[in-house]
């Protein structure tokens, strides 16, 4: 039986948001698993104790025990790779061919003033809350203006955020003042966002080809040299890998390397199509990856071979791609492509146990973006990014492993509360400090105007369309 106060929903929030807090949930997700009977403190922002409830609750006789029956606390899960400002445009790319960015992206986002990439980058980052993320790891947006509007509007929400600066330079027939110029930049970018507070300066190259030999490695040594990570999207569609065998005679994740800019600075976006001896690359450097399985389900030619990245040791994290911000979609997504690409054919019908990809949305994910001396996990000292999840619901009342079903079975609508940084960020679904619904209808009014200015190509109808199509060609073949 629930306690009082664990099922009055708004008396429960109340408490939430107080100062410190000593909360005692029925599930706790710790490194290794979950386990009962344990209870955490909630302090300046992080977690400041954790073990058996009755210890703690003789150790801080100053603070009332929050008991949680039926809940689970879990660490916030981690997108490893967004891009906050095309998030808005997400149903353009249905149905469309690979390298949408050419045709929909690029010309989207090179629309937008910082007024506008304010708003969608907030709405953006409330889905993510929503979905369950606590943090996110932004590729770069190729938005007019400053890109502080972007910062401003995740601090706002309360989403930790890794912001990419992209810094290409076009490719070797760049001026030596532009590669000049875009270094220097980047430097004052680094500078200008350490330490700020829940963003963590980054910087991009949208793809190798999009950039000089000399800026990929300048990129990569000043990310080295900063201790940040250096982005870039590598070997995700055949169109890519063939142009760059063709201008550079190497393919993406082979240029990088002889340039030597691969190392435990890069984090590259897909990895879809890597031979064996480019995952002995990624091993060797310690090159991190982001395995973004919706991405390739909606518009990639392949599935990263994730899995065998785990077994080699290869770091990798869940990334949407912006797809969409659920969390436990995606989860449920990387085992299922995994299992449809490669498991399926071997007889391998555990494909990661569960665990594998609860881990790489968490911990292992917090790993690959080079944050998990902060987040990831529910330990001492680590800031207090966090989930609470109620799971007295039909689907896991039954439960015998309540990882693997948080994997196959979760839902983002059993998160009752986001924290990080350890506020209370949302309450069942929604901001505590701020009037989300009004951003809402402010991005929606303006949206479609957006839409209609920028100079995309889309190459296939929405689905009433199609279906109209569908059915005229159904009719003349008859």
């Amino acid at each position: 039986m629930k306690s009082t106060l664990a099922t009055d929903s708004a008396a429960l929030a109340d408490a939430l948001q107080a100062p410190a807090l000593l909360l005692a949930p029925e599930h706790l997700f710790l490194r290794d698993g979950p386990v009962r009977g344990h209870a955490v403190l909630v302090q300046d922002g992080r977690f400041a104790d954790i073990g058996p409830a009755a210890e703690l609750a003789a150790r801080y006789p100053h603070l009332a025990p929050l008991e949680l029956p039926g809940r689970a606390i879990m660490p916030g899960m981690i997108d490893v790779h967004h891009h906050l400002t095309q998030s808005f445009g997400k149903s353009l790319a249905y149905g469309e061919p690979s390298e949408i960015f050419r045709r929909v992206w690029v010309p989207l986002e090179a629309s937008l003033d910082d007024e506008f990439v304010y708003l969608v980058s907030k709405l953006a980052a409330l889905e993510s809350l929503r979905g369950g993320f606590t943090t996110v790891c932004d590729a770069g947006t190729r938005a007019k203006g400053d890109i502080a509007a972007l910062a401003r509007a995740t601090q706002e929400a309360g989403l930790r955020c890794v912001m990419g600066l992209i810094c290409n330079d076009g490719g070797n027939d760049s001026t030596a003042e532009q590669r000049r110029s875009l270094k220097q930049g980047a430097e004052q970018f680094l500078s200008r966002w350490q330490g700020a507070e829940l963003v963590h300066p980054s910087l991009a190259i949208s793809v190798p080809e999009a950039a000089s030999d000399e800026m990929l490695a300048a990129v990569s040594r000043l990310c080295a040299e900063a201790k940040t990570i250096f982005q870039t999207h590598v070997n995700e569609h055949l169109a890519s890998v063939e142009r760059s065998v063709v201008q550079r005679g190497l393919r993406p994740l082979e240029l990088l390397a002889h340039l030597g800019a691969l190392g435990p600075q890069v984090l590259i976006a897909h990895g879809t199509l890597v031979t064996p001896p480019e995952l002995q690359l990624l091993r060797r450097t310690d090159t991190a990856v982001a395995y973004n399985p919706v991405a390739s389900q909606w518009k990639g030619n392949a599935v990263a071979q994730a899995q065998l990245m785990a077994a080699l040791g290869i770091r990798f994290g869940l990334g949407t791609d912006s797809t969409r911000a659920d969390a436990f979609r995606l989860m449920d997504a990387a085992e299922a492509a995994q299992k449809l690409a490669h498991s399926l054919a071997i007889g391998d019908a555990s494909c990661g146990g569960g665990w594998t990809w609860f881990d790489h949305a968490t911990c292992e994910g917090a790993r690959a973006i080079g944050l998990d001396h902060l987040i990831g996990e529910i330990a001492v000292g680590k800031a207090a990014d966090f989930l609470l999840l109620d799971v007295d619901t039909p689907e896991l009342c039954t439960s015998v492993d309540l990882t693997w079903d948080l994997v196959r079975l979760g839902n983002r609508d059993q998160i009752d509360a986001v924290f990080t940084d350890g506020r209370l960020r949302l309450w069942q679904g929604w901001p505590t400090d701020w009037d989300a619904r009004a951003l809402m209808r402010q991005v929606a009014s303006m949206a479609g105007q957006a839409i209609a200015q920028a100079p995309i190509q889309r190459l296939h109808p929405t689905a009433a369309e199609h279906r109209r199509l569908h059915n005229q060609l159904a009719g003349e073949a008859a």
